[in-house]
């Protein structure tokens, strides 16, 4: 027995020397940095880097912790269902008087995980949250944004340097925690999931604390009521005739006509003496004609014009058919007390980025759009979406559009059928 005791003592003495030599050798001292317009400069990069806006619109986001714990946050309500085992807690995060579980220390003890849990999804998103402060730090020859909480969750105090990639998107951060003694532990930032909402979130972190890993589990954020409002516009313009339509024809302000192959996907664009049998999809199978000839050698530039024309001009006819196409953010936004459907295109297109706010009838038929360009050429211009005709194949096709200067861009005779 007393050899047991020996050698116990001996493994618990080696155990300590161990672990005091692991933190000097790896204990780093929280950094300082210079505050003030430039570090919050460096940090609106970073917030324009991760699609800030579109994360402040997402309604629900549901994710797990380390396969134990399950959220749901529906984040615009401010309420989460916690599951914690076999426990389910229903926390209110403006009032947590008003949260539901089987006792007042779980609802404590979910909110502690929730602050934890979902810190470790949303954190890059809270760096402007109240009680913070950002300063620049030089990492590696590079800025980094240094962010202190002084108020706020369950740890106040803690700093997280987040290192940048050229682009100022996250990549990893270094920790000073209250709750791990060891300063500057790095966590990645690596593993990110776009979600249907347009949000990019973590799915896991690796620390250089002992190799340890966190799984967030199957991460998900999407906008539910947004999806519901998007439906009754597709319902309202038949968009179930519109997916089944063969051919559609138009013409745009008189200048272009356009004869789409719908089905097949082959557009003939048309202006002043060009033709072009448009491939969108197989741009070098396309073909040029001037003044009625094919060129036998075909000319890139006419098919990339052509190919630009479709795009814009199809877009003036089509465009609130194309709600749920890849790419696409759906937000639901207030215009004059009511509900307006915001849709952020992210991809595909000429000009990626640029959103589109659309007003609504009483039968959700689309009457008018506010126009947001990226490139800041617009900025909430109106748009009308007005003379829309039944085609002969049943969907719901605009023939005219009006603008607040007084301009009109008339789509010509519109035809849609099989």
């Amino acid at each position: 027995m007393k050899k047991f005791l020996k050698a116990l003592g001996l493994l618990m003495v080696l155990v300590f020397l161990f672990g005091v030599g692991y933190y000097f050798l790896n204990n780093e001292k929280l950094p300082e940095g210079n505050k003030g317009k430039e570090a919050d400069a460096l940090a609106i990069k970073m917030f324009n880097a991760l699609n800030h806006e579109a994360f402040e619109n997402t309604e629900v986001i549901e994710w797990d912790f380390r396969g134990t714990n399950h959220y749901k946050w529906y984040k615009q309500q401010n309420k989460v269902e916690v599951v914690l085992g076999e426990e389910k807690i229903i926390l209110n995060l403006k009032n947590t008087s008003k949260s539901k579980a089987s006792s007042p220390k779980l609802i404590q003890k979910a909110i502690d995980n929730f602050n934890n849990d979902s810190f470790w999804l949303v954190a890059p998103y809270k760096i402007f949250d109240k009680g913070t402060e950002r300063a620049i730090v030089k990492y590696e020859g590079k800025d980094a944004l240094l962010v202190t909480y002084t108020s706020g969750g369950s740890t106040p105090g803690d700093s997280y340097l987040w290192i940048l990639n050229d682009k100022f998107f996250p990549v990893a951060y270094k920790m000073w925690t209250s709750i791990i003694p060891i300063g500057g532990v790095s966590a990645t930032w690596s593993d990110w999931k776009t979600t249907e909402a347009g949000i990019k979130l973590p799915t896991k972190h690796k620390l250089s604390l002992f190799g340890l890993e966190l799984d967030m589990g199957d991460v998900k954020a999407y906008n539910k009521e947004a999806n519901k409002l998007a439906d009754k516009i597709l319902a309202a313009i038949k968009h179930e005739a519109y997916q089944k339509t063969k051919f559609i024809e138009w013409s745009f302000g008189g200048r272009r006509s356009f004869k789409w192959n719908k089905k097949e996907n082959i557009v003939d664009v048309s202006w002043e003496d060009f033709r072009v049998n448009l491939y969108p999809q197989e741009i070098d199978k396309s073909t040029v004609y001037f003044e009625g000839e094919k060129q036998e050698d075909t000319d890139e530039k006419i098919v990339k014009r052509a190919w630009d024309i479709f795009n814009n001009d199809s877009f003036w006819l089509v465009a609130p058919h194309k709600l749920y196409d890849k790419g696409v953010i759906r937000n639901i936004v207030d215009v004059e007390g009511k509900d307006a459907l915001k849709v952020t295109y992210t991809s595909g297109g000429t000009t990626p980025g640029d959103a589109y706010v659309w007003i609504l009838d009483s039968t959700y038929v689309p009457k008018s759009y506010k126009i947001y360009l990226k490139n800041g050429r617009m900025n909430g211009t109106p748009a009308t979406w007005e003379g829309w005709i039944t085609t002969e194949s049943g969907t719901l096709l605009p023939t005219n559009h009006s603008f607040s200067n007084g301009g009109q861009l008339s789509m010509g005779e519109v035809k849609a059928y099989n």
